[in-house]
């Protein structure tokens, strides 16, 4: 008899501080886990961290981040919550990379470059108390 009661969706609240980038990395994996989600977890831990750490740097105040992991039909989703409604540039895969790249020496940009090239799709969404930055990875093979 197929498990009904498995979870759809995995939901915790995170500190706005650096604490949380490896917590979110160990969260993610654990998610995945749970949920018994075909998606790389390498993969999905890497840009969740990606995603958790600019919502540290890029956000002020202390309100706690939200981390969700969707499970769906073509893999999963995660997404990251914070309280700033300013868009993220450069992050929709629907609309061309920005130019130039990141140069080699620069400690910031990759982030972004590292979310578009390996996921599936990934963009931004306001929210009522700010902003949902998200990624979606297909099932690994």
């Amino acid at each position: 008899m197929p498990d009904t009661a498995r979870p759809a969706f995995w939901r915790i609240f995170l500190p706005h501080t650096t604490a949380a980038v490896p917590i979110a990395r160990a969260l993610i994996r654990s998610a995945l886990t749970d949920i018994e989600a075909a998606a790389d977890s390498d993969t999905a831990e890497l840009l969740t961290a990606e995603l958790v750490a600019n919502a540290v740097e890029h956000t002020g105040g202390d309100h706690p981040i939200e981390l969700v992991v969707e499970l769906l039909e073509t893999g999963c989703q995660v997404e990251v919550h914070d309280r700033d409604p300013a868009p993220v540039g450069g992050l929709d895969s629907r609309v061309p990379a920005p130019s130039p790249s990141p140069d080699s020496l620069d400690e910031h940009g990759r982030g972004l470059l590292l979310i578009r090239t390996l996921s599936a799709a990934s963009g931004y969404r306001a929210t009522e108390h700010g902003k949902a930055v998200w990624f979606t990875l297909r099932p690994a093979c």
